[in-house]
């Protein structure tokens, strides 16, 4: 088992009331132990919350290297879009 160090959290009654509860009810052997999996929760999110980010600045730096912008034709890309998802949906009719 890792080093287990002790800290200080300051929670308040109605926290404490539902990990007592979660305790009393056998779903945990403990409060610590419910402690512990909400970090292992949060450094999970945590994580993806980076990697989001990581994903976010390298699409972001792609696209300002990409070259000069240029204007779209939202109307027309909305068309393209419907004929599209139209010819999606006949599809599957004729296929199902």
């Amino acid at each position: 088992m890792p080093d287990v160090q002790k800290v200080s959290v300051a929670l308040t009654s109605e926290q404490v009331a539902a990990l007592r509860a979660a305790v009393d009810a056998g779903e945990y052997a403990t409060t610590s132990e419910i402690v512990r999996e909400a970090v292992r929760e949060w450094q999970f999110r945590r994580e993806l919350r980076q990697d989001d980010n990581r994903r976010l600045r390298q699409a972001w730096d792609a696209g300002k290297s990409s070259g000069t912008p240029v204007p779209m034709d939202f109307d027309r890309l909305r068309q393209e879009a419907q004929q599209r998802l139209s010819e999606a949906r006949t599809a599957n009719e004729h296929a199902g």
